[in-house]
């Protein structure tokens, strides 16, 4: 399912399959998830966007060959391809151990074809090896929503009382990763969603709400999932001194202007820019000692454009996914 132009539905297309390079692999995409990324790539927000592009950047399947240069992986072994699909690995923020922000950086399903297709082609670097018998949709969330979301918890730190503004795919993983952190969760949901704020009680949040109703006690830290700019006033007034918010889409609306009195006492606002390999690694070690669900719902390839329908008007909980 290929995108031609900006604000256009994907169209289906036959190509070739695709040969791997030295450092590729060639993957049958078992399962593809769904992002707001995705929603983005879709209405031309993103920078630099080359057409015709293949999205997708939430892939589980299985190595159907490696380029002669492949190294520490073998065919038929299940993989996960992440948003970050090819670093340079010499400039200046690579060397610092800041591959997320290499300054050549390219991304699955954005500059790099990715997986709403049946086949795709991944740096073999950027590969992660995952448990063969676990059903591959249920999976899919973890490459992004679960990737994204884990490198925000870890920037808010060891916050206990922690906000969660969009309750999506991110969220409904992180919420889970938290409550077993021992943290409390307050959910924020957009004009008091009362089936997400029951999804997010059901996934352990002690409190949930409106998106710009106060909690009931002060955070220690605010993640932001929705791309909504007017978020971030909301959430540092909901957060105490020394409070962080962390925004983790990779777009947002412009924020608007608050008064300084609510940044004031140490409050911070920080992004959060891709990931990086080791996040992968350690997310998915974490979850190992974790009883984590993600909640799915699939849909065959060629109606992907259904599914983003569906994220782009909140008609799910949990993520949407792809199965060729």
């Amino acid at each position: 399912m290929q995108l031609f132009a900006p604000e256009q539905p994907l169209q289906p297309v036959d190509l070739p399959l695709p040969i791997p390079s030295p450092a590729q692999v060639l993957i049958a995409v078992e399962a593809c998830g769904v992002c707001r990324t995705d929603l983005h790539l879709l209405d031309g927000e993103l920078p630099d966007i080359r057409y015709p592009v293949i999205p997708g950047h939430e892939i589980v399947g299985r190595i159907a060959a490696l380029g002669s240069a492949a190294s520490g992986l073998r065919v038929g072994q299940r993989v996960g391809v992440p948003w970050l699909g090819w670093t340079c690995g010499t400039c200046a923020q690579c060397r610092a151990g800041r591959e997320n922000l290499c300054d050549s950086a390219r991304f699955t399903g954005y500059q790099i074809d990715g997986g709403y297709a049946t086949h795709t082609l991944a740096d073999a670097r950027y590969c992660f090896p995952l448990p063969a018998a676990a059903d591959a949709a249920a999976q899919a969330p973890l490459l992004c929503a679960g990737l994204i979301g884990y490198r925000a918890l870890n920037m808010a730190g060891d916050a206990r009382r922690l906000g969660i503004y969009g309750f999506g795919a991110a969220a409904h993983i992180i919420c889970q990763v938290a409550v077993q952190q021992g943290r409390e969760v307050y959910a924020f949901t957009r004009g008091g969603d009362a089936a997400s704020q029951d999804f997010a009680r059901a996934l352990g949040a002690v409190w949930a709400g409106d998106s710009m109703s106060p909690p009931p006690n002060a955070l220690d830290a605010a993640l932001i999932f929705a791309p909504v700019g007017a978020l971030v006033p909301a959430a540092l007034r909901a957060v105490g001194k020394g409070g962080r918010v962390v925004c983790a889409g990779i777009h947002m609306s412009d924020i608007p202007a608050f008064p300084y009195a609510i940044l004031w006492g140490e409050r911070s606002v920080q992004s959060v820019a891709n990931l990086t390999r080791r996040d992968g690694e350690e997310f998915f070690a974490l979850i190992e000692n974790f009883r984590i669900r993600t909640e799915v719902t699939r849909y065959p390839l060629q109606d992907a454009n259904i599914a983003l329908a569906d994220l782009r008007a909140g008609r799910l909980q949990g993520a949407a996914v792809l199965v060729p």
